[in-house]
């Protein structure tokens, strides 16, 4: 039975990693017990900390400060990489250009994704078609960022293994035809500080509440302000009060359906309270681009009970993404917005050209 949580878990990993490759992982102790705790954490929760996941601590907080150096940069240098639907989607996003459920959220972001030959998954590819667009100051930006995106993919393939051993298959059940060749997609965010009320500052809303809808999410953010809220059972938001050195991670829409329902992709937002401006690396590991998505005959079998549930409906990955990046887009074109006076003048410099913004 699923319990409502009043914190998020902490899951060592170290023991999953270190027997990872090795054909009798099931038969290890040490796995054995993070593969219940990933269980749990997943049914639970939908979110969870991860340590001992292998990556530097130096590394981490490197992402977030050269992320934070070029949003530093004058506006009209941020927009040399500017996102366009020519360039797939790929680029940079002024504030408010990112919008959940019909409202833009307060923050910037460069958005990355996984690069793919020409004509590779047809006419629906098309759309996502293009080159990541990475900025030439700060120096190393680039390369830098592509180390992190390897190792991040490397730790999703390995904390979904454990998932997989979880869901009661083998260790390899999300690998081959559904992320065998995994797409992903990186989003360096950065949110200005909320602004002061009577010397106080006030809620902004960073990203209004969603879910993931991929299968994992490696969350890297500052170790010093308080945004990200989890919303449990009870519709009570619980904060994922920053730990140095971990990922925050969740589960996504494609791992719900996969687990037919089994897990949950629990809503999240970001609320912004502190007058500091905030940086976030969110990386998402999904499916295949071209993957259909349907629960698995493994968690059909264990756990019947949810038959008739809405998770039964297929998905095709790689529309369900284009969906979203269009739908978005759109609602900047045809809609405006109404930008609040007792903004920063910040705020009003960053809102695009031409479109309106309410926060």
């Amino acid at each position: 039975m699923t319990t409502d949580f009043k914190s998020l878990p902490v899951i060592d990993i170290s023991p999953l990693l270190l027997k990872c490759d090795d054909p009798d992982m099931t038969e290890n102790p040490g796995v054995v017990e993070v593969v219940r705790q990933l269980d749990r954490a997943c049914r639970d929760a939908g979110f969870f900390y991860v340590t001992g996941h292998g990556i530097s601590e130096d590394l981490i907080k490197k992402v977030r400060e050269i992320t934070r150096e070029f949003f530093k940069l004058p506006y009209e240098e941020k927009l040399k990489i500017k996102m366009t639907p020519e360039v797939g989607y790929r680029g940079y996003q002024r504030i408010g250009e990112n919008v959940t459920k019909g409202t833009p959220d307060m923050h910037e972001a460069i958005d990355c994704y996984r690069e793919f030959k020409q004509g590779k998954y047809g006419d629906i590819g098309k759309v996502m078609e293009g080159l990541n667009q990475w900025p030439e100051n700060p120096q190393e930006f680039k390369e830098l960022l592509e180390e992190y995106v390897k190792l991040c993919l490397d730790l999703s393939r390995k904390i979904l293994r454990g998932i997989a051993l979880a869901c009661g298959g083998s260790p390899y059940e999300f690998e081959g035809k559904i992320a065998g060749e995994p797409f992903w997609v990186m989003r360096l965010i950065g949110y200005p500080g909320a602004p002061l009320t009577n010397g106080h500052p006030e809620n902004d809303i960073g990203c209004g509440a969603h879910t993931d809808y991929g299968l994992l999410t490696l969350v890297n953010q500052d170790d010093d302000k308080t945004a990200l809220q989890v919303r449990n059972l009870s519709g009570d938001w619980i904060s994922a009060i920053p730990i140095p050195g971990s990922f925050v991670c969740n589960i996504g829409d494609m791992l719900k359906i996969l687990s037919n329902g089994v897990y949950e992709s629990t809503l999240h937002r970001v609320i912004n309270n502190s007058p500091r401006y905030r940086v976030c690396v969110a990386f998402f590991y999904e499916t295949n681009f071209d993957a259909v998505v349907e629960p698995l005959d493994i968690c059909k079998q264990k756990y019947p009970a949810v038959t008739g549930s809405q998770v039964f409906k297929k998905a095709v990955y790689g529309e369900h993404l284009v969906s979203k990046v269009q739908t978005n887009f759109a609602i900047l074109l045809h809609f405006k917005f109404i930008l609040n006076d007792t903004n920063s003048a910040f705020r009003a410099a960053a809102a695009p050209s031409g479109i309106w913004i309410r926060y």
